[in-house]
């Protein structure tokens, strides 16, 4: 029984044994198979690959394109911004220097008005003076006459005139300074 396991692996052939009949089944098998995958299959994954190829290359065109325009715009809001932040700025300017002519011409009207009320007040009180001794000339006048028109009613002495006129000084208001 030893005999017949020894000769079975040697009909069988070896590892690197060619069997010529093999060989050119699988070299047209191989042919067939690859005509049937380029006629079929090549073809439309080809295709599919390509498309997909140009849709990634529009794709990155298009985000290219995008981001050039959201730099554009980027660029175009700093712009914006700083030319608003300017026209903030001279607008503050403006107004705090129209604040500053205003409280200017306010202070210098103000000014104006007090130096113009009391120049009034001045003429008025000048006014107001001129008239009170203009009445106090009259009723000095008035007594000196009325004084006058005594002494010489009553004819007196030189003593009783001047007790009179003494007398008469004295009921007179005294002048405060």
């Amino acid at each position: 029984m030893l005999p017949n396991f020894l000769a079975l692996p040697l009909l069988a052939g070896g590892l690197t044994d060619i069997d010529l009949m093999l060989t050119v089944f699988t070299l047209i098998l191989f042919t067939l198979f690859v005509i049937v995958l380029s006629k079929f299959a090549w073809g439309p994954l080809l295709s599919a690959i390509d498309e997909r190829e140009k849709g990634i290359r529009d794709a990155v065109e298009g985000s290219k394109k995008a981001n050039a325009e959201a730099a554009a715009l980027l660029a175009q809001h700093k712009e914006l911004v700083r030319q608003i932040g300017a026209e903030r700025e001279e607008i503050i300017k403006k107004a705090a220097k129209e604040a500053e002519d205003f409280r200017v011409d306010l202070m210098a009207k103000a000014r104006s008005d007090g130096e113009d009320i009391v120049r009034r007040a001045k003429e008025q009180i000048s006014r107001e003076s001129a008239v009170a001794l203009a009445k106090l000339r009259e009723e000095v006048a008035d007594l000196a006459i009325l004084g006058a028109s005594k002494i010489v009613a009553s004819s007196m002495t030189p003593e009783a005139q001047k007790k009179l006129v003494s007398d008469f000084v004295a009921t007179l208001p005294k002048v405060k300074n």
